[in-house]
């Protein structure tokens, strides 16, 4: 859920019916920001606050990045 302003793309969020904020989900389940070549982020400058508790590179992150290889 984007709970602050931090610049996210209107692209890439998805609404639901109460208004509330989320990043956009492919059919797959992967982020809609997420480069599938480099598995980086082409908005982290922009990133949504729960996406800036995870370390990029972290052993949080790579274990969620296991899940979807």
């Amino acid at each position: 859920m984007i709970i602050s302003d931090t610049g996210v793309p209107e692209k890439f969020i998805e609404r639901d019916q109460y208004g509330s904020e989320t990043m956009m989900r492919l059919d797959d389940g992967w982020c809609a920001a997420v480069d599938r070549e480099t598995l980086m982020c082409t908005i982290y400058e922009n990133r949504p606050w729960i996406c800036r508790e995870f370390e990029m590179g972290s052993d949080e992150c790579i274990d969620e990045r296991e899940k979807f290889l």
